[in-house]
Parts: C-alpha cells; sequence; structure tokens
C-alpha cells in the first residue's frame, strides 16, 4: 500500500466536512454535498466543486502582499485514492460547469498535447477548466512534455504570464486563470510532481483518500431528484457566471480583523509540522494563505444574489472566513501525507 495505512481515528481528523458545520456553507454548496454520502465522498464533493465554481467567477479578485498583486478565485487540485476508492464522484464537479461551457468556451480537455493545451488556454484569453479523472492522462499523454505542464501549471497558479516559443513563431498568455481538477493513483500524481523542490507542489491543493468505498454502495441507485438537482445546481452557477461575466472587475477584501487572524495562525500552528517535515514544507504553510483567502471568496461569492451583484467591495464574513481557514488547516495535513509520499 503506497498510503500510510491511517488508523480510523486519523482517518476522522483528517475528514473536512465531518469536522465542520456544514450548515455554514453556501446554500448552493450544502445541495450539492446532499449527493454525496460517506465522510470522504463529501470531501471530494465540496473540494472539486469549489474548484468548479472558482472556475465560474470571472471578475472577481483580492490583493495580497506588499505589492497588492491581484489573485483570482482559481484553484488546482489533485485527488490522490486507490482504485475504488470512489474518486468519481468529484466528476459531479463538472456538470456544474457544463451549462456554462455550452454558451461561453470555458472547459480545456486534459487529453491533450501540451501545444493543444497552450492553444486553447490562449484562444479562451488564459481562462480555463480542466476536469480529468482517468490518471493515465497524465502518466501518457502529459509524459513528453511533463515539464512544460508543470511550468505553465505553476505559472498559472500565481497569474504569472505564460509562454511558448518555437522557431517560426512565439505567443504569450497574460494573467492566466486556470481551474483544474485532477484525480489518480498516488504514481500518477507523482508523475505531475515529481519532487518537492519544484515549486509545484505547495501550489497544487492535494486531496489524500485513504479508504475504500464499500462493494456494496456500488448498487446502490441514484435517487430519481439527484439528476434534477444538479441541473438546478449548475442552472444558478451559471446565472452567478452570466453576471459576474458582464459586470466590472470586484474586489474581494478580508476583514482587517481576519487578515491579523490568518497570518497569526499559520505563523503559531505549523512551526512543529515543518520541524517535523523539513523546512522545504515551509512552503505549503506560507502559500496556503492564499488559497485560504481564495476559498472564502468563492464561499463569499455564492452567497450573491445574480439580481443584486453589485460593484461595491465584496467584504468576506467571519463564518465563510472560519470555513475556508477550517478548509485549509484539513488541506496542510492532506498534504503533509503528500510531502512523506513524495520524499519516500
Amino acid at each position: 500500500n503506497e498510503f500510510q495505512n491511517l488508523n480510523p481515528e486519523e482517518q476522522a481528523n483528517l475528514h473536512i466536512v465531518e469536522n465542520m458545520d456544514a450548515q455554514n456553507l453556501p446554500q448552493l454548496m450544502q445541495s450539492v454535498l446532499s449527493l454525496a454520502q460517506t465522510p470522504a465522498e463529501k470531501d471530494m464533493l465540496l473540494l472539486s466543486s469549489l474548484v468548479a465554481c472558482g472556475s465560474a467567477m470571472p471578475n472577481l479578485y483580492f490583493r495580497y502582499g506588499i505589492s497588492a498583486k491581484r489573485y483570482y478565485p482559481n484553484l488546482q487540485l489533485f485527488i490522490v485514492g486507490s482504485a475504488a476508492c470512489g474518486k468519481g464522484i468529484a466528476n459531479l464537479a463538472l456538470e456544474l460547469v457544463k451549462p456554462i461551457h455550452e454558451k461561453m468556451p470555458l472547459i480545456i480537455p486534459g487529453d491533450a498535447t501540451y501545444p493543444a493545451f497552450y492553444q486553447s488556454l490562449a484562444k479562451q484569453k488564459g481562462r480555463g477548466y480542466i476536469h480529468e479523472s482517468e490518471g493515465s492522462v497524465i502518466t501518457d499523454i502529459w509524459r513528453s512534455s511533463t515539464a512544460n505542464y508543470n511550468t505553465a501549471l505553476r505559472k498559472a497558479a500565481e497569474h504569472e504570464t505564460i509562454s511558448r516559443a518555437r522557431c517560426r513563431e512565439a505567443s504569450v498568455i497574460e494573467n492566466p486563470q486556470l481551474s483544474m481538477v485532477l484525480t489518480g493513483t498516488f504514481s500518477q500524481y507523482h508523475a505531475l510532481v515529481p519532487s518537492i523542490e519544484n515549486g509545484y507542489f505547495s501550489r497544487l491543493l492535494t486531496l489524500i483518500i485513504d479508504e475504500h468505498q464499500a462493494f456494496s454502495s456500488r448498487y446502490v441507485q441514484p435517487s430519481e431528484n439527484a439528476g434534477n438537482q444538479l441541473a438546478a445546481i449548475s442552472h444558478q452557477l451559471y446565472c452567478l457566471y452570466e453576471r459576474l461575466y458582464f459586470s466590472k472587475p470586484r474586489e474581494f477584501t478580508l476583514t482587517r480583523e481576519q487578515q491579523a487572524r490568518l497570518g497569526k495562525h499559520l505563523e503559531t500552528a505549523y512551526p512543529t509540522l515543518i520541524r517535523m517535515l523539513g523546512e522545504d514544507f515551509h512552503s505549503v504553510v506560507l502559500r496556503m494563505a492564499v488559497q485560504i483567502e481564495r476559498i472564502a471568496m468563492i464561499l463569499s461569492a455564492l452567497r450573491l444574489s445574480p439580481l443584486t451583484i453589485s460593484h461595491s467591495p465584496l467584504q468576506c464574513s467571519d463564518v465563510d472566513y472560519q470555513t475556508a481557514e477550517l478548509i485549509g488547516n484539513k488541506l496542510i495535513l492532506h498534504m503533509a501525507q503528500a510531502y512523506q509520499l513524495i520524499k519516500g
């Protein structure tokens, strides 16, 4: 077993949804989670849906750091698990954005060579959503250009310019806003993140699923209303996307108290973990500040009514901040598991 065979108590500590008050989530996200059953399914569906929803929120940003750099609600996620752990439920996140893609191109195939990927991203002016449930896409299709993909995804995570030069042509994609959900085994994950020193590891959210789906659960018939419910949820997201797309850029802000809490929390909660794993893990903790604020921005935007969107700054509520912080805390523990697997 490539995972660490966590005992039930350790597995429970890594669960996200089971350790939060789900009633504090926006109604759209509560509706999504009602389609999952087990704690692992809820975690996979929560995170994959947050990524999908973030891809559908144009013109929202926050400023971070001394340079006040703009960050957008685009997350990149890899769900790592063995076969038969139920990773397929993450595919419901893809269904959320299909109505948007039918009207305005958003989805970029992961089953593509790097030149084709770059061309698709450039055609969509740097905005897109990749969703692949077959890890073989990463190990087979991407094998010949893993370094290119790794560099492009790392730059996209920071909204840095992606460039491509050939003998007869050269082009750049400025300010890329790319969201991504991938699922696969650890060997497939390791093909994309071969080491922790290249910088992409700390930018790629990682969810480790060290559980197996009960055999009997594979024969549970889905609810007759599940399809209608998913269609209603995706329609709500489409309405939000459409209104944001045709609106002016809108800034998201944490309150001063939330900003102070975030910085202090990450500085004081994880020194022991950093000492245990090594100084290289420090970058994961530091970059989680941006990821937490992205998650908080997505949660806050999901509470917006498409009919009442204004151009005034969108301020985070304490409830959404606390939820985002909890998710970030759990993801740091999952990434610590991935860190140990990569280090062997």
